[in-house]
Formats: structure tokens, C-alpha cells, sequence
């Protein structure tokens, strides 16, 4: 067989001659290119081993698929056809060794992804070198089992493979190679120490980046390695399979930054200007499900699913996350909006707040926990509300921080999101620095702003005897209420623009509301799932500002 008479090759051709927008998603689409360029020759340092091809059809002719009694050689989806061929095939010119030594694979639910990982797992005991150890990792045991119930069941469905292979309940042993696979979890097993010749992380969303470091250090000695990372989308913002998504979106961007190119990278996600409209466009479940696209059984369930999550709220969060790969938190009956909705109000480049009129907004919490100041501006000509959040946390319990809320507070102050200061505690004369240096450091002019009296009033001091006015803002829903409508309808009208923030993010991921008995609506710290500091300051700012620009509008009386 020729690399052309694959079917995974004449799969990423269809993708690479895709539309944007259409069924395939941009990021396949860049990756399809790149690969078919290696596969057709044109590539300097890369090529498509034939041989190599040869023999990994021969190892799929010899697996029967327990579902269907066919060869897998003839049953495999399309997708995993062109993940295999692609990962075990391609090959380094110079030195013959496999070019891609990370494969990631970003796929909704049911697209028989636990399936095809088992398939990748008997394939590599079979080629890897004598005695080698594979590994999966799962966020718990029976996860990370269900990878080895997929072999098992694989394996015994084969009879030219099932006496060349020993499955016991805690590995699984190759005859003929004397590799061994063995599954481990993340909640039980230490992953250190272990040399790993290949290894998948399953359900990477649900984990932190220490399971995918651990496996990567293990093999830092070994030529021919290979990691394989696979998720669906999890509510959870903070974990360790964005990391890796984000990078293999810069390699196929043509970042030149990046320098790595060992990655194959099959994301299957919406693209971002069609994921608004995913109650009603298809080509969203089509992007995320390939599977969706050649069986009308997958598609059709999947929208039942979607009609559940449009008419429900509390529905939407698993079908979003898990069908659609559409990362989503914090609506449900409480939410205060959609994270979607939020991020399509980031602004592309950074506002200029030169000459304007500004509002501040302040949340100064405990002093061993985050604060926030928050500047906006209100733009009449366009009726748009701007924003500029700053966060700070104390120095000594990043670490500390990061790993609770997960959320990567390092790379947040590096991106100029948060101010690290203080050591356990937060050093308030650095907030106060910061406030009173922005009419400078912003070329605005500081017209008022708004304070939650717990645990404010002795930096509140210092700033009016500086001669920057300051007003209280009671926390009572009344108060709260039509400065955080007025926020939301703003955000959901496309009338809000913000400096990029993906600490300001999280925290609207976090916020959940609380009605009154008048229905009044306000950002609940204690129901919400976690820091919401900066979203308060934010509304306190608001609250500021529709003072002084909008009171006399009657929709918005305070």
C-alpha cells in the first residue's frame, strides 16, 4: 500500500480542501496542510515511511473490532486512521526516527476516543523496542482502567493476537516484545521514576500539567518517544491540556516564536466565530464530533442533547463542554454570564485611555487574599463601557493559590494581569501606588471612584487626602443591582470592551448571582465558585461611573 491509497491520507486531503467554517475546523484544516506537504514529498527534514505504513496495516488486519467483527485495517474512523499513520509513520529524514514526538487530540464525547487510544497502545507493544514500558494516565483508577478493558476487549476479540498477549489487572504484557503497558492514575499513583517509551494522558482537561510534566521528564533520555494527550473540553479554565492546545495552535499559526515542531495536533473545536451561534448552526457539532460527520446516528443524538441545553440552563454546561468542546462555566440557574459572551468583548489591541474620563472601582479583600482595581470609561459617541482590571495577589502564596484555584497566577502576572506584592499578605501600599499613579501612567483623568467600606476605609483615606475623590458603595442589592445589569446587558449587547484578562475571565467564569425577593440581582461571593474580586470591582466602577454619566437616564435609578 501507498501512502496515497490510505484512508487516513485521503482523509486529511478532504480536510486541507475544506471550507472555513464548514464541517472541519480551521486548526484541522492548517494541520492537514502541513502533514500533506510532509506526506507528499515536499518536506526537507520529514517523510512518510512506507514501510513503516506497511507494517502498522498489517498490525490493524490482525485486530478485530469487538462491535462490528471487521478488521480494524478496514473499520478505524477516518480521523484515528490519519492519527496513527501520522504519529507512527512520519518519519526524521537525517536519522529515521519518528518526527512527532507529541501527538494532541482535542475531541468531543463519542467519537470512540477510549477506542482508538487502545488500538494506538497494542500497536505500540508490538513496534516499540524489548521491554519497553507504556503508560496511561487518567485523573482517577477507573478511568484510567477503562483504557485497559478497551485493550483487553480488543485483544480477545482477535484470535491471531489474543495468545501473544497477557492481560492482568494491573498491566498488560506483550509475548513477542515483552513490553509492557500499564495504566496508572493520577489521584493514586506517583508518576515520577518511571521511564515511559510511550505515553497518553486521557481526560487531560481534568488534571493539572504535573501528569503530562512527569511523563515528559521520563523520557528525556530516549530517541524515538512519544506522547499522546487526549481531551474533551472541561469546565475547569486552569489545567494542563490548555497549555498544550495553546502551543499547537501557535506551531500551526506559524509562530515564529515557537521553535518546536514535533507536534501533530488534531483540534477539534469550533471555530471561534461560529461557537456563539451553537444552538442552531450544525457545522458546530460537526467541527467537534467528526464522527457526527459520516454517522447520522452520533449527529442526530447530539442534537437531542443541544434541544435539552437550549431549553434548559443546567443543562448546558456538560453539553457545551463535552459535546461541543466549547469550554463553559459559570451560568447555570445562577450564572451571571456566559463566558462566551465575555470573551467576545475582548479588546484586540489595548484601549487608550488617554484624555479620558475615568471610574475606579476597588475591592480590597482580606489581606492575604486577591484584591482588585478596576477602571472604566464610558464612550458616549458609541455608548461603550471600557475596562481596565488590575489584580493583586500576595507574593508568598502564588504557589499556594495556583494549585488551589487552579489557575496559573505566574503566568498572570507575567502578562501584566496581576500585581504580585507583599509576602503571605497583601501590601496595600502598592495598591495605593497604583491608583494614585494612573493618571499618569494612563494619561486619563480620575473623575471618581467607588469602595466597598470592609476592609477599605484606611486606603480610601489616603487617596482622598491625595485628592482623588472616593465613594462608598453598600453591598445591599438594591445598591449593587442596576450597576450589574447594566454590566451584563452591556456585555451581551457587544457594548463592552476590556484590556485582554484572562485572570478578569476567570473570575466571570466564578460569578454567580443571588435575586432578592424584588428580584434585585448582585454577584454573590459566597455562592460563586471562586474569586470574583475583580468582576465586584468591576461593577463597583460601573456603579461610579452611571453616577456621573447616566443618571439622568430613568432605566437606571441608584
Amino acid at each position: 500500500m501507498t501512502i496515497y491509497e490510505n484512508s487516513g491520507y485521503k482523509y486529511a486531503e478532504r480536510c486541507a480542501k475544506a471550507r472555513k467554517g464548514g464541517k472541519i475546523p480551521v486548526y484541522v484544516i492548517k494541520q492537514a496542510k502541513a502533514w500533506l506537504r510532509i506526506a507528499d514529498g515536499k518536506d526537507k527534514k520529514a517523510y512518510v515511511d512506507e514501510n513503516e505504513l506497511n507494517r502498522i496495516m498489517k498490525m490493524l488486519s490482525l485486530m478485530v473490532h469487538p462491535d462490528v467483527n471487521r478488521r480494524l485495517s478496514e473499520s478505524l474512523e477516518d480521523y484515528a486512521m490519519w492519527l496513527i499513520v501520522a504519529v507512527f509513520c512520519t518519519k526524521v529524514r537525517a536519522t529515521g526516527m519518528r518526527y512527532y514526538t507529541t501527538a494532541i487530540l482535542e475531541i468531543a464525547r463519542k467519537n470512540f476516543k477510549t477506542f482508538n487510544s487502545a488500538v494506538i497502545f497494542i500497536i505500540a507493544l508490538l513496534l516499540e523496542p524489548k521491554y519497553s514500558r507504556l503508560f496511561s494516565v487518567a485523573p482517577d483508577f477507573k478511568l484510567s482502567n477503562e483504557l485497559r478493558l478497551a485493550v483487553r476487549k480488543i485483544i480477545k476479540s482477535s484470535p491471531l493476537l489474543c495468545d501473544h498477549f497477557k492481560v492482568n489487572r494491573d498491566y498488560v504484557l506483550c509475548r513477542i516484545t515483552d513490553n509492557e503497558y500499564m495504566p496508572l492514575a493520577f489521584s493514586n499513583d506517583r508518576l515520577d521514576g518511571r521511564l515511559a517509551a510511550v505515553w497518553l494522558a486521557d481526560e487531560a482537561c481534568a488534571m493539572g500539567a504535573y501528569p503530562i510534566q512527569a511523563m515528559r521528564s521520563s523520557q528525556i533520555t530516549l530517541d524515538n518517544k512519544l506522547g499522546i494527550i487526549i481531551s474533551t473540553q472541561y469546565p475547569k479554565e486552569e489545567n494542563g491540556f490548555e497549555k498544550e492546545v495553546e502551543v499547537a495552535k501557535k506551531i500551526l499559526d506559524g509562530d515564529r516564536e515557537i521553535k518546536i515542531r514535533d507536534v501533530f495536533a488534531l483540534l477539534y473545536e469550533p471555530d471561534e466565530d461560529i461557537r456563539n451561534d451553537w444552538q442552531k448552526n450544525n457545522n458546530v457539532i460537526y467541527q467537534s464530533n467528526p464522527v457526527a460527520v459520516s454517522k447520522r446516528s452520533v449527529f442526530d443524538e447530539v442534537c437531542k442533547l443541544r434541544t435539552m441545553a437550549v431549553l434548559y440552563e443546567s443543562e448546558r454546561q456538560n453539553y457545551l463542554c463535552k459535546h461541543n468542546n466549547i469550554s463553559y462555566r459559570g451560568l447555570g440557574a445562577e450564572g451571571y454570564v456566559s463566558i462566551d459572551k465575555v470573551r467576545r468583548c475582548r479588546a484586540k489591541t489595548p484601549i487608550d485611555w488617554a484624555g479620558r474620563n475615568v471610574y475606579n472601582g476597588v475591592d480590597l479583600s482580606l489581606t492575604n487574599d486577591n484584591t482588585a482595581a478596576a477602571t472604566v470609561a464610558y464612550d458616549v459617541d458609541n455608548d461603550i463601557i471600557l475596562a481596565r482590571v488590575k489584580g493583586f495577589v500576595p507574593a508568598g502564596r502564588i504557589e499556594i493559590k495556583s494549585k488551589a484555584e487552579e489557575f496559573n497566577y505566574t503566568r498572570s502576572i507575567r502578562n501584566g494581569e496581576c500585581i504580585a506584592c507583599g509576602d503571605e499578605i497583601i501590601d496595600y501600599g502598592v495598591v495605593e501606588e497604583y491608583l494614585l499613579g494612573l493618571e499618569h501612567s494612563l494619561g486619563c483623568e480620575v473623575i471618581g471612584q467607588g469602595f466597598d467600606r470592609y476592609n477599605a476605609m484606611s486606603t480610601i483615606q489616603k487617596l482622598e487626602n491625595a485628592g482623588m475623590p472616593a465613594t462608598e458603595v453598600k453591598q445591599h442589592s438594591s445598591v449593587l443591582h442596576p450597576a450589574t445589569k447594566l454590566l451584563k446587558e452591556y456585555i451581551l449587547e457587544g457594548r463592552f470592551i476590556y484590556d485582554a484578562n484572562s485572570l478578569l475571565e476567570n473570575n466571570f467564569m466564578n460569578a454567580k448571582c443571588t435575586y432578592d425577593t424584588n428580584l434585585n440581582m448582585y454577584v454573590n461571593k459566597k455562592r460563586s465558585n471562586g474569586k470574583v474580586d475583580m468582576v465586584v470591582a468591576l461593577i463597583n466602577a460601573v456603579y461610579i461611573m452611571m453616577q456621573y454619566e447616566m443618571i439622568g437616564n430613568t432605566d437606571f435609578v441608584v
